[in-house]
C-alpha cells in the first residue's frame, strides 16, 4: 500500500503495532497480542513465480514453497529496495479511526496513535487498512458442549508454536483448514495418536503437481478459467471434483466435503493423505460432546483419554479501532465493500481495506492490486458508481457465492476474474488479442500459461519493464 501511494505522488505515512514488517510472516516464539500468530514450521501454498510482487521477482535460488522466515526476507528486502522504510513508524498502535466533522466535504480522517504510552493525533485525507483477517481468533466454545467438563489442556491453533511437548500424548485436532492439517501432520511425528475432526470435510490438494510442478502453474490460467466460465455448470463440477481427487480418492480417506461441488477453499498438505494411511492420523466427524477425559463424535464413537485438544477454528475479523464499526460491516455485522476494498456508503471514497479477500491466488499480487485501484480512487481517477449501484454489485457477487462456494460469509472468489476486474477499471489488464498481433509469443504464455503477477504490470500505469521477460523465463526458475 506506502509504494503504490509512493508510485502516484501520494505521502504515505504506515503505522506498525511490532518492531519490524513481515506481520504474519514474522515468526514470534510466543503469540503477540493484536498481531497475527503462525508455527515455526509455515510454509507458502503458493509458489515463488505466483505470489511474488509483479515487479519484483524472488532471487532465482529460492525454492519454489518457501519456509516463513524466507518469505519475510523477501518482504523486507522489497521495502528496502523501494525506499519504503522511512515511511513506516514502527511500535505506533492504532487505537481510534473516525471521520472528522467536516467528512461530508472533506473526506478527511482523525487517526489516534499510541508509541510509548504517548497518544497522538493526525488528519489523513485517506486511510488504508492493511491488519489482515488472521488475528482474532475464532474459538466457538458454546458450539462444544462439555468443554468445560474436560480436564486436559485444549488451547486455539494461534498458541500453538511446535510439537515436541505433545510427545507421547494423544492429541485430537479439530478443524480442516491449513492450520489443522498442518497442526495434525506435524504431531503425529510424535505424539502416541493424534485424532482429527472435521464438520464438512475438505479438499486436500498436493502443492506438487503433475510432472512435479507447482500446482498453482498448473491450475492458475487464463485458459483454465474461460473454459470454467463457457462449460456447462454440471461438466465444469465434474472436472472439478476429478482433478480434486486425481491423486486420491477422498471418500477413502474421510475427507470428503459434504457439499462436493463447493469450490471452497482447498487445504494444501502433502503429508496428510500418507499420515492417514499410516494410521498416525485417524479422521474423525464433528464433535458432539467433551468429557472429562473423553470425547464422544458424532458417529457415536468414543475416544478416551485425550491429552490435549487443539481447536484450529480459524479467525473472525475485527477492526477495534474503527469508531465506527458499521462502515466496514455495514450489513448484519457482515463485511460489505465494493470490489471487496471499499466501503460503499461513505460520502467520500476515503477508505480501503486490503487483503480481505480469498481466492486460490495468492495475496501479495492480490493486495498489490487492490491498492493501486483504491489510490486511483483516492486520486479520482476511477470514477464510482452511486452507492445503490454498488450494493447491487456487491449483492449479484454474494449470490455467486452462494452458488460456487455455499456460503456468503466467505471472503472467497475466483481469482483471475477478480483480478481482471480491478485491473480493467484501471488500465492494466493484459489485452491478449493485441498481444497476438504484436508478440504472440509473449500472447500464448500468457492465455495458456500460469496468471503470474507480472501479467498485471506488462501495460498501461505502473507497468514495469521487466515484465514480458519475468513471464518468458518464469518456468526456468521453477526448475532452477
Amino acid at each position: 500500500a506506502t509504494k503504490c501511494c509512493l508510485e502516484e505522488g501520494l505521502e504515505p505515512t504506515c503505522f506498525e503495532q511490532s518492531e519490524d514488517i513481515g506481520g504474519l510472516w514474522r515468526y514470534t516464539d510466543q503469540a503477540e497480542e493484536g498481531r497475527a500468530s503462525i508455527y515455526r514450521t509455515v510454509f507458502t501454498n503458493s509458489c515463488k513465480e505466483m505470489m511474488c510482487y509483479p515487479d519484483f521477482p524472488f532471487p532465482d535460488d529460492h525454492p519454489n514453497y518457501m519456509h516463513n522466515a524466507r518469505l519475510q526476507h523477501y518482504i523486507c528486502k522489497y521495502a528496502e529496495h523501494f525506499d519504503l522504510l522511512r515511511l513506516i513508524q514502527f511500535k505506533t498502535l492504532v487505537t481510534k479511526i473516525k471521520k472528522r466533522p467536516d467528512f461530508s466535504v472533506t473526506g478527511q480522517w482523525e487517526v489516534v496513535t499510541q508509541r510509548d504510552g504517548k497518544e497522538e493525533t493526525a488528519v489523513f485525507d485517506a486511510v488504508m487498512v492493511c491488519s489482515g483477517h488472521h488475528v482474532y481468533p475464532n474459538l466457538p466454545l458454546a458450539d462444544f458442549p462439555g468443554i468445560q467438563k474436560f480436564k486436559r489442556c485444549y488451547f486455539h491453533s494461534r498458541e500453538y508454536k511446535e510439537p515436541e511437548k505433545f510427545r507421547g500424548k494423544k492429541v485430537l485436532v479439530v478443524g480442516l483448514g491449513n492450520s489443522g492439517c498442518d497442526i495434525a501432520a506435524e504431531l503425529s511425528t510424535v505424539a502416541s495418536q493424534v485424532y482429527l475432526s472435521s464438520r464438512s470435510g475438505s479438499w486436500v490438494m498436493s502443492r506438487v503437481w503433475d510432472k512435479g510442478y507447482p500446482w498453482d502453474m498448473l491450475v492458475i490460467t487464463r485458459f483454465r478459467t474461460w473454459l470454467g466460465n463457457i462449460l456447462p455448470r454440471v461438466v465444469s463440477d465434474w472436472l472439478y471434483v476429478r482433478a480434486m481427487n486425481r491423486f486420491f480418492k477422498h471418500e477413502n480417506f474421510g475427507l470428503m466435503p459434504l457439499n462436493r461441488t463447493s469450490r471452497k477453499e482447498p487445504v494444501f498438505n502433502d503429508d496428510l493423505p500418507s499420515r492417514i494411511a499410516c494410521g498416525v492420523v485417524v479422521m474423525k466427524p464433528n464433535v458432539k460432546e467433551f468429557r472429562e477425559t473423553s470425547v464422544l463424535f458424532q458417529d457415536g464413537t468414543v475416544q478416551d483419554d485425550v491429552d490435549a485438544v487443539v481447536f484450529a477454528t480459524g479467525y473472525s475479523y475485527s477492526y477495534p479501532f474503527m469508531e465506527d464499526d458499521s462502515i466496514i460491516k455495514s450489513r448484519d455485522n457482515q463485511v460489505t465493500l465494493y470490489k471487496g476494498i471499499l466501503p460503499p456508503w461513505l460520502e467520500k471514497p476515503t477508505m480501503a481495506v486490503i487483503g480481505l479477500v480469498q481466492s486460490l491466488g495468492p495475496i501479495i499480487p492480490t493486495a498489490d492490486l487492490q491498492c493501486r485501484w483504491a489510490v486511483k480512487v483516492f486520486q479520482g481517477q476511477c470514477t464510482l458508481p452511486p452507492a445503490s449501484e454498488m450494493m447491487d454489485d456487491i449483492d449479484e457477487k454474494m449470490g455467486k457465492k452462494l452458488k460456487w462456494y455455499g456460503n456468503s460469509t466467505t471472503l472467497q472468489t475466483d481469482y483471475i476474474t477478480y483480478m481482471d476486474e480491478l485491473a480493467s477499471a484501471i488500465g492494466v489488464k493484459p489485452n491478449v488479442l493485441k498481444l497476438l498481433l504484436t508478440d504472440p509469443q509473449l500472447a500464448l504464455e500468457v492465455f495458456f500459461g500460469p496468471c503470474s503477477p507480472y501479467q498485471y504490470r506488462l501495460m498501461g500505469p505502473g507497468k514495469w519493464s521487466g515484465a514480458r521477460k519475468a513471464i518468458l523465463t518464469q518456468w526456468d526458475r521453477t526448475l532452477q
